[in-house]
């Protein structure tokens, strides 16, 4: 068995059993990734992928424990790797990030630009998703860390570090009604239909909550996304109003668009850092977390991180 094989088998279970994304993603051929398969699974005298004709359908029973032990696997390898480096070659290495585009877009950049700057020799990765799916990239050791301000609650491995307070605006058009009233009310965003993020309705979302606080209906969403971008683009063709993160607005760039701060209405919400307590960080990496909140020093994050699982934390 070679570790090479176990990668190449975690590698097609990432890119939804598509061999030929997986070769592409490690720069190597698809029948070369077959081949070592095969000779893997006559090995351990299993079938980890069950195949119609030349093509990966879905991962047999044994093969799911396989993929559960393989993922181990490489994440201590990486650990044993990223230890060498802190003591060889400390400012130098990679650090991937899974976000969603609110915060990449408006929250990061200055983090980025101040980060690069200290370490020159790092190679910087975001990538963006749902909140769901940036939350499987840390579990998969795809990503290092994620910052998400909706993570599922019924994930009880990955350790939440909380950080920032964020809050909901209301984007219009300009003209709108709404902008006739001296304070927001609930009912009278219910009026409108809704341009908003995919998770604003899931039930313990804040957006949610209010609406059941106050006995309505949930609105007509006319489009959801993940992109704060693409409401802000729908908002000005008068598809309805937004209701996105207020640090999203920008009064300089969204000309022909107005706020009304939402604040009263859904309060405050938290921004996480995720992180897998499996993972071995890297004296960089938590220097990126405190530049992004400084009161997260490295032995805060250490207790959290480290701490048992039952132990809730505030900061």
């Amino acid at each position: 068995m070679k570790l090479q094989q176990l990668r190449y088998v975690l590698e097609v279970y990432r890119h939804n059993l598509n061999v030929s994304e997986a070769a592409n993603a490690l720069f190597t051929s698809q029948p070369g990734i077959s081949k070592q398969i095969r000779l893997l699974e006559e090995e351990l005298g299993i079938q980890i992928f069950i195949r119609s004709g030349k093509r990966v359908v879905s991962v047999s029973q044994p093969g799911k424990a396989v993929l559960e032990l393989a993922e181990r696997i490489w994440r201590d390898v990486q650990n044993i790797k990223n230890i060498g480096n802190e003591f060889t070659d400390q400012d130098k290495g990679s650090l991937t990030i899974a976000t969603t585009h609110t915060q990449a877009r408006y929250a990061l950049p200055s983090v980025v630009a101040e980060f690069v700057k200290c370490y020159p020799k790092v190679q910087l990765h975001i990538k963006q998703g749902s909140p769901c799916d940036i939350a499987d990239m840390v579990m998969s050791g795809e990503v290092d860390f994620a910052i998400a301000t909706e993570l599922s609650e019924d994930n009880g491995t990955l350790r939440k570090l909380p950080c920032n307070d964020w809050t909901y605006a209301v984007i219009v058009p300009e003209k709108h009604p709404l902008l006739d009233l001296d304070k927001l009310g609930i009912e009278d965003l219910a009026s409108f239909p809704l341009l908003t993020y995919d998770f604003a309705f899931n039930q313990n979302n804040n957006i949610a909550r209010a609406f059941q606080k106050a006995r309505l209906n949930l609105p007509d969403v006319t489009l959801s996304s993940t992109d704060t971008d693409v409401l802000k683009t729908y908002v000005k063709l008068g598809l309805g109003v937004g209701l996105m993160a207020k640090i999203a607005y920008d009064a300089e760039v969204d000309q022909g668009l107005q706020m009304i701060d939402a604040s009263h209405l859904f309060g405050s919400s938290l921004t996480y850092i995720a992180l897998h307590p499996n993972n071995y960080l890297r004296g960089y990496t938590y220097d990126f977390i405190r530049l992004f909140a400084p009161e997260l020093t490295r032995e805060k994050i250490d207790t959290i991180l480290y701490a048992p699982i039952e132990e809730d934390f505030s900061i």
